[in-house]
């Protein structure tokens, strides 16, 4: 197998796994996830409105 199909593997294991026995932390988590992606777009944003003006 190649291993980043085994990677793929164990990771997406390793999320259920969390999801399953810690609901509210993998909420957490994602929540820090999806606020820290909104961040940099913001930011990316911003650059861009200093480059254009």
């Amino acid at each position: 197998m190649d291993i980043k199909k085994i990677a793929i593997y164990i990771l997406i294991v390793f999320v259920l796994y969390t999801i399953i026995n810690s609901p509210d932390r993998a909420a957490e988590l994602v929540q820090v996830g999806f606020e820290g992606i909104s961040d940099a777009a913001q930011g990316v944003g911003e650059f861009m409105t200093g480059l254009v003006n």
